[in-house]
């Protein structure tokens, strides 16, 4: 008896560890599946990664527009650490981020706040502070830079109905860059706040009959109960603006043009500068890479910080 219990235990492991031979249906169903989307993994390859990989390679080079490119290493990288302008530049970049991602971000979940409730008139509040995100950006850009005019933009026009002469906004190096942050603020405020009506929907109602009968006012069951519950919609939308901001190009192109002087230029305009007006395509991928690093890093320090502060993760 003992015998064959091992003996069948022995042909019960053997079968275990025996290759299983896949059936013709499922051989047919693998086929299918890689048939079906191999379009979109080609597509992906051939328009994401094989462009990375040789925008990586031109950054290895000192690529013209015309003529033959040669290979220097990483020598642009290097360069990039003895450029004054790009240090400038970058920290444009970064004061750009830090103006536009906390205004953004209160200033969405105050107007979430007011209009999540589900009364008369909400929707139309809803729609005309979306709408702007839906617009051109170059479009949006433009008005706001015509707004901003010195002698007969709006802006100063309603300044001088209060007798207070408007000072030349966007040629001000002091002044040009909060002109275009508020410009990006307003331009996509709106998708932050519907984001936020989202998650303040879902906060069950019962935890606010808990807190009331607590004690608890409407501060408090804000810190204590609303905003808990929708920290992964602040970690998402923090995520998002500031990779955003960190790619902010089009407001400045139309705007300010870099100017004055170069207190409004940003790491991606520098990037279009020296590809499209300076012909250093070298120079510019190895910018590109600095970027993607930069916002790498980001990301990463933010993904591993939504463990001390993200309370209520699906």
């Amino acid at each position: 008896m003992e015998a064959t219990v091992r003996e069948v235990g022995r042909r019960s492991a053997a079968s275990k560890n025996k290759p299983r031979r896949s059936s013709p249906l499922s051989r047919e169903a693998n086929f299918f599946g890689w048939l079906f989307v191999s379009p979109m993994v080609l597509g992906f390859l051939i328009l994401m990664i094989g462009p990375l990989f040789f925008a990586f390679y031109m950054s290895l080079t000192d690529w013209p527009l015309l003529g033959d490119a040669n290979f220097i290493g990483f020598d642009n990288y290097r360069n990039i650490v003895s450029d004054a302008l790009f240090w400038k530049v970058l920290g444009n970049t970064f004061y750009f981020a830090a103006g536009l991602v906390p205004l953004n971000i209160v200033i969405a979940l105050s107007l979430a706040l007011m209009l999540a409730k589900n009364k008369r008139w909400m929707g139309l509040f809803r729609t005309a502070i979306f709408v702007p995100v839906i617009t051109s950006l170059i479009v949006w850009s433009i008005v706001w830079k015509y707004m901003f005019a010195t002698d007969s933009g709006f802006i100063n026009q309603i300044l001088q109905l209060f007798g207070v002469t408007g000072p030349a906004w966007l040629y001000n190096p002091d002044l040009a860059m909060p002109a275009v942050i508020v410009t990006s603020v307003l331009k996509n405020v709106g998708l932050n706040m519907v984001l936020f009506i989202a998650a303040l929907q879902q906060v069950p109602t019962h935890l606010y009959e808990a807190a009331k009968i607590d004690g608890a006012g409407r501060t408090s069951m804000f810190f204590n109960v609303t905003l808990p519950m929708i920290t992964p919609t602040v970690f998402l939308t923090v995520m998002m603006t500031i990779i955003g901001s960190l790619k902010v190009f089009g407001q400045i192109y139309v705007m300010t043009q870099g100017g004055p002087g170069s207190s409004t230029k940003v790491l991606v305009y520098y990037i279009w500068e020296k590809a499209f007006k300076l012909n250093e395509f070298g120079y510019a991928s190895s910018l590109a890479f600095v970027l993607f690093f930069i916002t790498l890093i980001f990301t990463i320090i933010q993904w591993q910080l939504r463990k001390r502060w993200v309370f209520h993760e699906n």
